[in-house]
């Protein structure tokens, strides 16, 4: 399993708690904290919501870019 540390870095830049994405997620905060520590694969529903929540690019959640506006695809921001 993967380790999502820039989904806990970019949460925490924007000033919320695991409690708080986890409600806007509908589910329990340990549930949301097993996604964040690796423990479970983040389905692509919620990496979606979360690329969008945050502003950024999904690709940058996963650490396939460090340009948070990147998109590995098209190579455009």
């Amino acid at each position: 399993m993967a380790v999502y540390r820039r989904i806990r870095e970019v949460r925490e830049d924007h000033d919320l708690t695991q409690r708080e994405i986890a409600d806007e997620l509908g589910m329990s905060q340990p549930q949301y904290n097993r996604y964040e520590r690796g423990y479970r694969d983040i389905p692509t529903d919620m990496l979606i919501f979360l690329a969008d929540r945050y502003n950024t690019s999904v690709d940058y959640l996963l650490g396939r870019t460090d340009d948070p506006f990147f998109c590995k695809k098209t190579g455009r921001r």
